[in-house]
């Protein structure tokens, strides 16, 4: 198999929850234990920092391993999803995998993980630690796809463990409240390993607390020492934990690391689509928020800036409690409602419906490149373009 239908062969495995949502959802991580198994276990001899949440994390875990390498640390890190390549999962030192390490790695285990019914999630879960293990990286700094407990990734003994926040998403699989989703995200705290809180929650601290107690975790909460006017928010907390984090793991990381590392994240590690402005006149910002807290996080973000009207390309997926986002939305944009090129995505068309009954105001389209080339022929220099509401929105536009 050349590269490409390696790529399509991992796409066949199982539906993929990013695309196909809940039916790609496994209740238990026997594969992933039998996978890594097959490959003599190397989750097992490589040391990682595992870090879970609702919105955060995978900010959270390129800055972390943004300032691992400028501490000279050959650091591994898995994202996901993806934006534009399969590849951006699996990174050492910000430079993803090979395709030719992809093509080997499918190839040499391809009859056996068939046997065990793997998953594409768990294909790329096992391919991650293969390639970190076989690079000899000093440190991986590894995401949760989904939840915590039953995430293919919580097989490693991690250094330490990151909580960054608690936020009701993907209830359908994690629970229908806070205090729910909280004990899911929870199952990646390990015996007697450090964990660190990104957001200090009243709603669930108490649940985190009694998993930490039982494991014999001691608890560290991110400190807000980190300010700098030109960043979000947001992105203000995600500095701090990962500040926090790399505190106790106590690794010889100097002030100035840290200082060059959240410098230089992008061209580190090529973090994208977190509020990155792809134009100036107009302003155009691209930002993956697809949550009620990740937009109202974006909706905080707006405050800030001056622009003479806003543009939202918006498009959602069929799963999410879109009322609540809706709700929340600012009513004086001009909207272009659409639907990326997924299975998960809401029709643009109910979309624009729903938003109508919340005062939102637009036209749908078919696809995200028509939707957004609307709001450029119609923007003025001063404008600006907001693209967001979905990790596939802002894929197709990036």
């Amino acid at each position: 198999m050349n590269y490409q239908q390696t790529i399509n062969y991992l796409f066949s495995q199982l539906p993929m929850y990013q695309r196909n949502g809940a039916a790609a959802y496994k209740k238990n991580i026997g594969n992933i234990i039998k996978a890594c198994k097959l490959i003599d276990n190397p989750q097992n001899k490589i040391k990682c920092i595992h870090i879970a949440g609702t919105n955060g994390k995978g900010s959270t875990a390129h800055i972390i391993a943004s300032i691992l390498q400028e501490g000279g640390f050959k650091t591994g890190l898995y994202t996901s999803p993806h934006l534009k390549d399969f590849r951006e999962r699996i990174k050492i030192n910000g430079k993803s995998i090979s395709k030719d390490n992809v093509i080997e790695f499918v190839k040499k285990n391809r009859q056996n993980f068939k046997e065990i019914n793997m998953s594409f999630f768990e294909y790329t879960v096992a391919l991650a630690f293969n390639q970190f293990y076989k690079n000899n990286v000093d440190i991986s700094v590894i995401e949760t796809g989904l939840g915590g407990r039953l995430d293919s990734t919580n097989i490693i003994n991690p250094e330490v463990t990151v909580i960054t926040n608690i936020g009701l998403d993907h209830m359908n699989l994690l629970g229908n409240t806070l205090e729910e989703i909280a004990l899911e995200k929870a199952g990646i705290i390990k015996k007697d390993t450090p964990l660190i809180i990104g957001r200090r929650q009243k709603e669930v601290e108490k649940i985190i607390k009694e998993c930490a107690y039982k494991n014999n975790a001691p608890i560290y909460y991110a400190n807000n020492n980190f300010s700098d006017t030109n960043l979000p928010d947001y992105q203000i907390e995600n500095i701090n934990t990962a500040i926090k984090t790399l505190e106790i793991l106590d690794w010889d990381i100097k002030k100035p690391h840290i200082n060059k590392g959240i410098k230089n994240v992008y061209k580190n590690t090529n973090l994208r689509g977190r509020w990155e402005k792809i134009s100036e006149k107009p302003k155009i910002i691209c930002d993956t928020g697809h949550n009620l807290d990740g937009i109202s996080r974006i909706i905080k973000e707006l405050e800030k800036l001056y622009f003479q009207k806003l543009h939202f390309v918006f498009g959602t997926v069929n799963d999410k409690d879109i009322n609540s986002i809706l709700k929340i939305l600012p009513n004086k944009a001009i909207y272009y409602f659409c639907q990326a090129n997924i299975d998960r995505s809401l029709n643009s068309e109910k979309l624009r419906k729903k938003a109508k009954i919340f005062n939102l105001n637009g036209k749908s389209y078919n696809n995200v490149k028509e939707a957004y080339k609307e709001a450029i022929d119609n923007a003025e220099a001063d404008d600006l373009i907001l693209i967001s509401g979905s990790t596939f929105v802002v894929a197709e536009i990036l």
